[in-house]
C-alpha cells in the first residue's frame, strides 16, 4: 500500500520565523572542532547552514587527500580536482530536499514531539527555505523483509507512536497520537509526505533520489542516519542535525573524501566487514578479531568492492593468511550483511512533478506556533536536555 499526503491549500499571512544564525566566519571558528558527543559516525568538521545563499555546498578549505583517481574525458585526475572541477557544475543545479523525519522525533532514544518540531522549524527556517522538501516516514512492518534475513537487525527499535510507559494517561494519548500530528503539521507547511507499506524511509529515499537526479536536480537529505552516506556524490549531499550546536550542518562528497580517504561507494562494503552495532549486524571482528578497520580499508582501496574483493580472494591471495581466511570462510556472511545493510533503490513509488514545485513557506510561522502550543502539557526542549539521535 502507497499512502501519500499532499500538502493542504492554507494560504495565511506571510510570517517567516527569525534568521537564527551566526556570521559564517564566527560559525566557522565555533564549529570547527565539534562534534555530537557519543556519535562517532560523524567525526566531521561541522559546516553550518547559510540562509544566505541557496548553495548547500561549502567553500570549506579542508585538505582532500584521497589516493584514489577519477577519470574525466580520458584524463585520470586527482581526487581534489576532481571534486573541484565538478562541484560548480553541481551548484548551478536546483536542490530538492529529503526530510528522513522518524529519527527527527527522537531526543536520544526517547520519543519527542518537541524534538521534531524544534529541528523542523531550524530546518525550514535555515536550511530548505523555499526549496522543495519531500518527507519520509518508515512504513508498517517496513522492517521484515531485512529481519528474515538477519533477526537482530533493528530488533531493539521502538516504533515511535507506540507508548514507552504505561504509567501516565497523557503519555500514552500523546504518543499514540504523534504520528498523525507530524504528518498534518507537514502536509499545512506545503510538504508532500511518503510513506509506503513494508519499506523503511531510506529505502524509499534512495528510490526516489535516483528519479529526482534523472531531472537534473540535486539532491539534499536531511538526516542523521549514517546508513545515507552510500548515496554521496558530487550531486547527493546530507544535512545533519548537530545536536551541541544546535543546528544543522552540511556534509558533503569532499567532507566524506577528507574524513574516510576513499570512495564513498566503498562506506557500504566497509560497514558490511565492520558491522554496524546500531542496526543490529555483526561485523567480522567478532569471528576473526584481528581483522580490523585498518585491514578493511586497505583491501577495499585495491578492490574497490567487497564483491570484488571477495571474487579475488576466492581464486588468489589478496592479504595476511587471517584475512585471507576470514573471507573465504565467512564470504556467505559479509555478502548477507551487504543484502541487509544496503539501501534499495527498486521501491515501487514514482516521482511526481508536483513534489518538485517551490515550497509555500507562508503558513510556517502559524503552523508551527500552534504545534509548539499544542504541547505546552509537556517538557519543553532544551539544549541541555537534548541528546545525541541514534543513526538509524
Amino acid at each position: 500500500m502507497v499512502e501519500v499526503t499532499l500538502p493542504a491549500g492554507i494560504y495565511l499571512t506571510p510570517c517567516i520565523p527569525p534568521n537564527l544564525f551566526l556570521s559564517s566566519e564566527k560559525a566557522r571558528s565555533k564549529t570547527a572542532k565539534a562534534t555530537p558527543p557519543r556519535t562517532q559516525t560523524w567525526k566531521i568538521s561541522a559546516v553550518v547552514a547559510s540562509s544566505s545563499s541557496s548553495s548547500s555546498s561549502s567553500s570549506s578549505s579542508a585538505s582532500v587527500c584521497g589516493s584514489f583517481n577519477r577519470t574525466v574525458g580520458g584524463q585520470v585526475l586527482p581526487e581534489r580536482e576532481y571534486l573541484e572541477k565538478n562541484e560548480g557544475k553541481s551548484k548551478n543545479k536546483k536542490r530538492v530536499f529529503f526530510l528522513d523525519v522518524n529519527p527527527l522525533c527522537y531526543a536520544g532514544s526517547k520519543p519527542s514531539l518537541q524534538s521534531f518540531g524544534h529541528w523542523v522549524s531550524l530546518f525550514f527556517s535555515q536550511v530548505s527555505l523555499t526549496d522543495p522538501v519531500i518527507a519520509v516516514f518508515d512504513g508498517e512492518k517496513c522492517n521484515e523483509q531485512r529481519r528474515r534475513l538477519l533477526p537482530s537487525y533493528k530488533a531493539h527499535r521502538r516504533k515511535f507512536y507506540r507508548p514507552t510507559t504505561t504509567s501516565r494517561k497523557f503519555v500514552r494519548s500523546q504518543v499514540g497520537r504523534s504520528k498523525p500530528l507530524i504528518m498534518d503539521v507537514l502536509r499545512k507547511c506545503n510538504v508532500p509526505v511518503i510513506k509506503i507499506e513494508g519499506n523503511e524511509a531510506d529505502d524509499v529515499v534512495a528510490t526516489l533520489v535516483e528519479q529526482v537526479l534523472q531531472r537534473g536536480y540535486r539532491v539534499v537529505i536531511a538526516s542523521p542516519d549514517k546508513d545515507f552516506k552510500q548515496l554521496i556524490s558530487e550531486n547527493v549531499q546530507i544535512v545533519m542535525p548537530l545536536v551541541d550546536l544546535d543546528r544543522w550542518s552540511f556534509y558533503t562528497l569532499k567532507h566524506y573524501v577528507a574524513q574516510y580517504n576513499c570512495d564513498p561507494h566503498s562506506d557500504l562494503s566497509l560497514r558490511c566487514i565492520m558491522g554496524d552495532a546500531v542496526d543490529g549486524v555483526p561485523g567480522i571482528q567478532h569471528l576473526v578479531p584481528g581483522f580490523g578497520r585498518k585491514t578493511a580499508l586497505k583491501l577495499l582501496k585495491k578492490h574497490g568492492s567487497l564483491e570484488n574483493l571477495l571474487n579475488a580472494a576466492a581464486v588468489r591471495t589478496v592479504g595476511r593468511q587471517y584475512a585471507q581466511e576470514a573471507l573465504t570462510k565467512y564470504a556467505d556472511y559479509l555478502r548477507r550483511n551487504y543484502e541487509v545493510l544496503a539501501l534499495r533503490r527498486d521501491v515501487d513509488v514514482h516521482l511526481q512533478e508536483e513534489w518538485l514545485v517551490e515550497r509555500d513557506t507562508c503558513n510556517d510561522s502559524s503552523v508551527l506556533s500552534n504545534f509548539f502550543r499544542s504541547l505546552e502539557d509537556t517538557d519543553k526542549p532544551t539544549r541541555e536536555s537534548r541528546s545525541d539521535f541514534s543513526n538509524g
